[in-house]
C-alpha cells in the first residue's frame, strides 16, 4: 500500500484539536469525557484561547492552507462561543473582571 503524502502536520492538527476540545468542555458546551457533566471555567476557557491565539501569531507564514484554515477556525468559533457565554448575565461578572481580554478581540 502507498502511503500517501499530507498537505498538513498531523501533530499540529492533533494539538490544535486538544486545545480546541479543552476550550469546548470549558465554555461548558460539551460534557466531559470523565464524568459526562457539563462544567463552566470561562477563565481557564480564555486562558486556551488566548494560547491558540498565541499559536497562530508564533506560526504566522510556516503553516499550510489547511493548518491555517483550521487553527483560524478554531479560535472564531471559541471565540463567539465565548464571548456568548460571557454575555450571559450569570457571567457578567468575568466580562467586568477582563474587560480587554484577547478573547474579545476579532481579526
Amino acid at each position: 500500500m502507498e502511503e500517501k503524502e499530507l498537505d498538513f502536520n498531523v501533530h499540529f492538527f492533533n494539538l490544535i484539536t486538544l486545545f480546541s476540545q479543552t476550550a469546548w468542555y470549558q465554555l461548558g458546551k460539551v460534557p466531559s469525557p470523565v464524568d459526562g457533566k457539563i462544567s463552566k471555567d470561562l477563565k481557564a476557557a480564555q486562558f486556551t484561547i488566548d494560547t491558540l491565539l498565541m499559536l497562530r501569531e508564533k506560526t504566522k507564514g510556516n503553516l499550510s492552507k489547511k493548518e491555517e484554515s483550521l487553527l483560524s477556525a478554531s479560535i472564531s468559533d471559541l471565540q463567539l462561543n465565548y464571548a456568548d457565554e460571557v454575555s450571559k448575565p450569570q457571567n457578567q461578572e468575568i466580562k467586568q473582571e477582563n474587560p480587554a481580554s484577547e478573547t474579545e478581540k476579532t481579526e
